[in-house]
């Protein structure tokens, strides 16, 4: 086998792929909770941010605040999240995570990290340290808008891992 020198060794054929499996993997994995992609990254964030305003929920998802009502009304009829007016200021929405959102968070982080371990399995606990670390700096300041075409967290599926 012919070695080729590292100017010609090209990587984005390689992510290219290496996100298909991922885009593969990580939609087998919500799959079984009938979430998409853009509810889990809601879920998550009000998990990491907690109670948040409908508008600064809005600014957190980098989405339209009408796509955000659509999606905050489907997460409230599936129990996941609670919506409840401000006491300061009655035209203000309050968003919290209930105890079902919770729990199928949980679940689903669960299943994420199995096929992230699954996709990931021919790197070390240490090398997929390092592989983060490494996609953080080469996709610093180049992050797609949310609501972009092909972006890890759209509009329509929302898939932030």
């Amino acid at each position: 086998m012919r070695k080729t020198p590292i100017a010609q060794q090209h990587s984005l054929p390689l992510l290219d792929h290496l996100a298909r499996l991922g885009r593969r993997a990580a939609e087998s994995s919500l799959e079984p909770s009938g979430l998409r992609p853009r509810h889990f990254f809601a879920l998550r964030m009000l998990r990491e941010q907690g109670s948040s305003s409908q508008q600064g929920l809005s600014e957190i998802l980098r989405l339209d605040p009408s796509n955000v009502v659509g999606l905050l009304n489907e997460l409230e009829e599936r129990g996941l999240i609670v919506r409840r007016r401000d006491p300061a200021d009655r035209r203000r929405h309050i968003v919290e995570l209930s105890a079902s959102g919770e729990h199928e968070l949980d679940a689903t982080q669960g299943r994420l990290s199995r096929a992230e371990d699954e996709v990931l399995r021919g790197l070390t606990s240490q090398e997929r340290v390092t592989f983060h670390e490494l996609l953080v700096r080469a996709t610093s300041g180049q992050l797609p808008e949310p609501g972009c075409s092909g972006s890890a967290v759209q509009t329509e599926d929302k898939t932030s891992l």
